[in-house]
């Protein structure tokens, strides 16, 4: 899968269906590039061969193109985590393959990586919260719990905090990579930037199965 083509979204041939695919795509180019406030729709439309009459009437305005662009690769990417995370037994291996998942992820879409970072802040995401729409949030949170309850990670704060913890290493991580081009690929150190995290949110005599 290329950062070209639109995940998660059922196999179809009408004309809307390419359209919304089309304009996506574009969007997803233009929100790389630039941050959500220096992107026009008349350009996203040019740039997808599609009318803004077209995008209004399947989107209703630009943040909600950009919830539907950051949406269907959340999806692909709690997809994605799930089917990796079958059959590892320990808990310390599948909090770690969380966290290659992740970072392989983004390696494979840097348009994605940068679109996130550029363009989505706290609390900007309009949808309504449904289970779907928070499938990957709790994919972390189940794996965090869990850790908890085990009593393997970090008990004395919330497990929000330590969705904070994990998310931000990791956005921190993605973001210089997309600057420093020359270094080696996140996915490629993973132990050892796995093992700095693990050290900040787990207790010091936790075992890891």
């Amino acid at each position: 899968m290329s950062d070209s083509t639109i995940p998660y979204r059922p196999a179809t041939t009408t004309a809307a269906a390419a359209a919304r695919e089309r304009i996506e795509a574009a969007a997803l180019d233009l929100f790389a590039e630039r941050a959500f406030h220096e992107v026009r729709l008349d350009e996203i439309a040019r740039a997808a061969r599609a009318s803004l009459q077209t995008i209004y009437r399947h989107y209703g305005d630009k943040q909600a193109l950009l919830d539907a662009c950051v949406l269907n690769w959340a999806n692909a990417l709690a997809a994605r985590m799930t089917d990796h995370l079958i059959g590892i037994e320990t808990y310390k291996d599948r909090l770690r393959k969380v966290f290659w998942v992740v970072l392989d992820f983004f390696e494979q879409h840097p348009k994605v990586a940068r679109m996130i970072l550029g363009s989505v802040y706290p609390g900007a995401m309009r949808y309504d919260v449904t289970a779907e729409q928070r499938r990957l949030t709790n994919l972390f949170m189940e794996v965090l719990a869990e850790g908890r309850e085990r009593g393997i990670l970090n008990d004395q704060v919330s497990e929000a905090i330590l969705l904070d913890y994990f998310y931000g290493v990791l956005a921190r991580l993605i973001q210089m990579q997309n600057l420093r081009q020359q270094e080696p690929p996140l996915s490629q150190q993973v132990n050892v930037l796995f093992e700095m995290l693990w050290r900040a949110i787990a207790k010091p005599d936790a075992k890891d199965d």
